[in-house]
């Protein structure tokens, strides 16, 4: 019999996985300040985001909520969207429920109650609960027969939306509704039967049925989760009934079992998906296997596949070294196209959610580094500062008229940004992202916290020993490197705090009180300072924003001689908006020698900092292919560089990240 967890918000994630190094805090114990970076990004998250959001899905135009009113006798109609829209939906929910957890918004709570009743109407007696199939969005969609219908992937945002529904509430109605659907699954999926041995076009399911095991104690859900694990890879690769309409082999990470892989393959969403859900298996196993290929995987996607922005997912078609079609995914590695560099937002945000999990298995600070990359970088990218646009793809570069994107018939390739995607996964996907970070800004040790993120905010929660401890953190980061951390209430035994020195970050600095720490700030390694404290400690690291230029390895063709701008942890870019009239990107060069100049606006592009240097501009044949050169002809010129999250909020505008370099 299952054990239920009674106590709202009692219970974080990974609290008794006793394989996990560093511990989650519970949500809510961490919050960002108002006038803070992700202070104010959250809540806009709360105010505009999440809002704006619920009229779309909640309307006619997303159709989300009306899919599930229709299937629960409530509406007339036929499903509309994608296969996957009840996952955008389950998201959509659970980006409120952390709205809800952070504010104790009652209406929100309301809300949310209407969703579960609605939900629950149209959940099948047995538990089956998938719109697109009770309302047959094909002829043939029949349960679990064909794996085009994502049944996988919208199962498990359904019981990840309740089991944080349930910790954040303490109310059981829709947690209660996920048990009877993990329980059908349980049923379907348990058995070896060839039929099911292969299904799933998404292994989103993995993540939730952990997810459902820590909230309700019932192992039955680990063991289903880490059957999935297993199968997985141990099949002839064919064409079947359950193929149909889809690529097959490495597209879905189905060619080689997971504890063999020594390559990222595939679709970015769905392998990074699976990897963490692999993860969350390990944390709860401890099988060294599955821990070993995720060590390898999170190299390799990090070192040879990501780009300087945190961003995954090369192109949008592309074969697998095994030659099969691939889509929205991972390529060879090193190869790194700008122009047409895919990036899905979702792929973005699963780098970052598969790194927070590696963080807890290894206690190591370069997996905090990727989620700082990520969120300040290629995440935030996918939607404008006003919170009402979004990118599903996110370029290094964008030029005009070099693409027909209105032959991109799927809609995820736009010179702009959008109001609404037809496919609508992203949106949902970083919102609650954002509206959860504030939970990944500290981790707990066995006898002491990590601070991971840095960003203004309160911190009040408990160490593993049940101890209380209340830390302020006052920073302007990201465009400001100093960080001060106020011990407000702790234990009288030693503890540590653990600092995490990015690993960009050269030349920090730590003092306690005034005086030197006595600590090494190593760049990518926590600084772990262990010590009695007393109320009214504190701790300051200074670390050095400087504005470098960065260059990828020589191996990536499209980059050669070619520069990126970084300060701290945010990316730049060249805007056209900031060029003179009739200017391309492409004309723009770095002066190797300039002075990085930096300026915060507090008023431009929501308040940020823009970054100034000497650049040259050349104009060159556009018209042939290739022309013969002489000694170009430079025009000095002082280019703006703004961070690459804040692009395309200014109108429909050209951009790049890389520039080629001149060096006098």
């Amino acid at each position: 019999m299952s054990k239920l967890h009674t106590h709202p918000n009692a219970i974080v994630a990974n609290s008794e996985s006793p394989h996990v190094k560093l511990k989650g805090i519970n949500f809510g114990d961490c919050s960002w300040k108002k006038d803070g970076f992700w202070g104010e990004k959250t809540q806009k998250a709360v105010d505009v985001m999440l809002p704006y959001m619920g009229d779309v899905l909640c309307g006619d135009v997303g159709h989300a909520l009306n899919n599930f009113k229709i299937a629960a006798g409530m509406k007339e109609g036929k499903h509309q969207g994608m296969y996957w829209h009840d996952g955008d939906f389950y998201k959509f929910m659970e980006g409120k429920i952390y709205a809800y957890g952070l504010t104790k918004d009652e209406s929100l709570l309301k809300e949310l109650d209407e969703y579960i009743e609605i939900i629950g109407k149209a959940q099948e007696p047995d538990g089956y609960l998938q719109t697109q199939i009770q309302l047959k969005v094909d002829a043939d969609a029949e349960r679990y027969a064909n794996r085009k219908y994502h049944e996988m992937y919208n199962t498990g945002h359904f019981l990840i939306t309740a089991c944080a529904h349930f910790r954040i509430t303490g109310k059981r109605s829709l947690l209660e509704m996920a048990i009877k659907h993990a329980d059908l699954l349980y049923t379907y999926f348990f058995p070896n039967t060839k039929h099911y041995q292969r299904f799933g076009f998404n292994q989103t399911q993995i993540m939730g049925l952990v997810e459902l095991y820590r909230t309700v104690g019932d192992k039955k859900y680990l063991e289903l989760a880490q059957k999935f694990i297993d199968r997985r890879g141990t099949y002839e690769i064919e064409h079947d009934s359950t193929t149909v309409g889809y690529p097959i082999g490495d597209m879905v990470q189905e060619r080689t079992p997971l504890r063999d892989e020594v390559e990222p393959v595939g679709h970015a969403v769905l392998a990074l998906y699976y990897y963490a859900g692999a993860a969350d298996v390990y944390a709860e196993t401890g099988e060294q296997a599955l821990k070993d290929a995720l060590e390898r995987l999170w190299e390799r996607v990090t070192q040879k596949k990501m780009y300087v922005t945190g961003a995954v997912g090369q192109t949008h078609y592309g074969a697998s070294a095994n030659r099969d079609m691939i889509e929205e995914g991972f390529i060879d590695d090193y190869m790194m196209p700008n122009l047409t560099a895919y990036n899905e937002t979702c792929a973005n945000l699963c780098n970052a959610m598969f790194s927070y999990r590696m963080l807890g298995l290894n206690a190591e600070a370069k997996y905090a580094d990727i989620i700082e990359l990520v969120m300040h970088n290629s995440g935030l990218s996918g939607i404008s500062i006003e919170g009402k646009d979004y990118f599903y793809a996110n370029p290094l570069r964008m030029l005009h008229g070099t693409r027909d994107y209105d032959a991109h018939k799927d809609v995820t390739e736009t010179p702009n940004r959008e109001s609404y995607l037809d496919c609508f996964c992203c949106p949902p996907n970083l919102v609650r992202t954002i509206s959860n970070l504030s939970g990944w800004a500290y981790s707990l040790s066995d006898n002491g916290v990590y601070v991971n993120l840095y960003g203004a905010n309160n911190l009040n929660t408990n160490l593993l020993d049940g101890s209380a401890i209340k830390l302020s953190q006052d920073t302007e980061y990201p465009w400001k490197g100093l960080v001060k951390l106020t011990v407000e209430q702790c234990k009288t035994d030693a503890f540590e705090i653990a600092l995490r020195v990015p690993g960009w970050a050269k030349g920090a600095d730590i003092t306690i009180n005034g005086q030197q720490a006595d600590v090494q700030a190593v760049p990518g390694q926590y600084a772990i300072i262990s010590r009695q404290w007393q109320e009214g400690d504190v701790i300051i690291i200074d670390i050095p924003m400087e504005a470098t230029l960065v260059e990828g390895h020589p191996r990536i063709e499209e980059v050669r001689n070619q520069v990126a701008v970084k300060r701290g942890p945010v990316v730049y870019c060249v805007e056209t908006p900031d060029l003179p009239e009739e200017t391309s990107v492409l004309d723009v060069y770095i002066k190797g020698d300039t002075a990085l100049e930096v300026d915060y606006r507090p008023e431009f592009l929501g308040g940020t900092t823009f970054i100034k240097a000497d650049a040259l501009l050349r104009s060159q044949n556009k018209d042939s292919m290739y022309s013969a050169i002489s000694k170009p002809d430079f025009k000095e010129f002082k280019a703006e560089l703004v961070p690459y999250y804040a692009w395309s909020n200014r109108g429909l505008a050209e951009m790049t990240v890389f520039m080629p370099i001149i060096w006098k």
